[in-house]
């Protein structure tokens, strides 16, 4: 972006902004899995209807996406992230007063909107301020947004024992959203200023390989969302606590933010990210294998060889988008489109493996049906040639 002004603080402050906004990405979703029985114990809640906890707000976040970038560009980079902090802030904060599912469901839509709106701007930020290391500084914003879910999967059942109330383990993580948004506002007059009358937005919609990248983003992202919603719950029905079963989502989601962060170091090395992308996929296959064939057994190799793989698959899925384009503003456009539709793609998972619970009595066949998407992906991984991406996109 030529039109972003250079500021008077290092890039670094414009980085650590980003880190902390994107501690607040994941909060809203990861705190429910660990919660789950006792929200239940207290709502009444099928599997199913508990799915669109997470179902919802992810495909709120596809649908928020299609605009979310075109409203980045009118009201400029600051206001839309105060916006989508407040968002985010108030859907959390309100859970400390909710009654009903309706009313549960209802703040995780509002938080997905928020969070999309957040979304839709950073890659294209970060391709333009971050030009020369796009793919570390991606990793690091995608490694930031696990770690706020790892943070929530871990703490909320301590919160929840400590105060005894679920509703204080969803809501507290309004905190982190307050702390970024005084982070925000404290140094804003220091931060890029996008010109919000600049062109650049571009409909995708036509393009087959824009279509192609988004269908690989979601289909990859449905094992991160259905594992963020289900292995808990899938744990607890193993026999383990909440507060034990919330841990091991904590680990997983560790394991995502280690991965996240040499991943795209690893990747950054050759704009070819072919090989990269299947030892990731044959991760994430393994693990999933490993949940359904003995997860009582090698409990913590499952879910390490899951996070290594899906904390990676994550940002590496938008790296490879972001590749096909050099100008900053088409690649932000069209990182938005791959979100988009992915979003809406992954939504889906969460909420066909909580049907898939309540008609099986299990979720392992769940499991076995995203260790076959993996293996769908990992036939479309050929198709991303750097060499050919130029004619690809245009």
């Amino acid at each position: 972006m030529e039109n972003i002004r250079a500021t008077s603080r290092p890039p670094l402050w414009l980085m650590l902004s980003i880190v902390l906004i994107a501690l607040n990405l994941r909060p809203s979703m990861a705190a429910v899995g660990p919660l789950l029985s006792a929200i239940r114990g207290d709502i009444t809640l099928s599997f199913s209807l508990a799915s669109l906890l997470t179902t919802l707000p992810v495909m709120a976040m596809g649908l928020a996406m299609f605009f979310g970038f075109a409203i980045s560009q009118r009201l400029g980079e600051q206001r839309t992230v105060v916006l989508s902090l407040l968002i985010i802030v108030v859907a959390t904060m309100s859970r400390l007063f909710l009654d009903s599912a309706s009313e549960l469901i209802l703040s995780a839509i509002l938080a997905g909107i928020g969070i999309a709106l957040i979304q839709a701007l950073v890659p294209a930020l970060i391709k333009s301020r971050f030009s020369d290391n796009v793919a570390l500084c991606m990793g690091l914003y995608v490694t930031s947004i696990m770690g706020g879910a790892t943070i929530a999967a871990a703490f909320a059942p301590l919160v929840m024992a400590r105060t005894g109330s679920w509703r204080a383990g969803l809501a507290i993580w309004a905190l982190l959203g307050v702390l970024a948004l005084l982070f925000w506002c404290a140094q804003r007059s220091n931060a890029p200023m996008q010109d919000a009358k600049a062109s650049g937005n571009a409909s995708f919609f036509a393009n087959s390989r824009a279509w192609l990248l988004a269908i690989f983003f979601g289909l990859g992202t449905a094992s991160y969302t259905c594992v963020l919603a289900w292995l808990a719950p899938y744990y607890v029905e193993k026999g383990w606590s909440e507060q034990h079963a919330g841990l091991l989502l904590g680990f997983l989601t560790a394991m995502e933010v280690l991965s996240g962060l040499v991943t795209p170091a690893i990747a950054n090395r050759s704009r070819d990210r072919r090989a990269v992308l299947v030892v990731l996929l044959t991760l994430i296959m393994t693990g999933f294998c490993g949940l359904i064939l003995c997860p009582q057994h090698l409990s913590l190799l499952w879910p390490c060889l899951l996070g290594l793989g899906i904390g990676g698959l994550f940002p590496m899925s938008l790296i490879v988008s972001l590749d096909h384009l050099d100008d900053p503003r088409r690649a932000g456009s069209l990182t938005a489109f791959v979100q988009g539709i992915g979003y809406l793609i992954a939504g889906l998972s969460p909420l066909i493996a909580g049907m898939i619970r309540d008609q099986l009595g299990s979720f392992e066949w769940a499991w076995w049906s995203l260790t076959g998407v993996m293996a769908l992906l990992l036939l479309m991984v050929s198709r991303f040639d750097p060499r050919h991406y130029a004619r690809n996109i245009h």
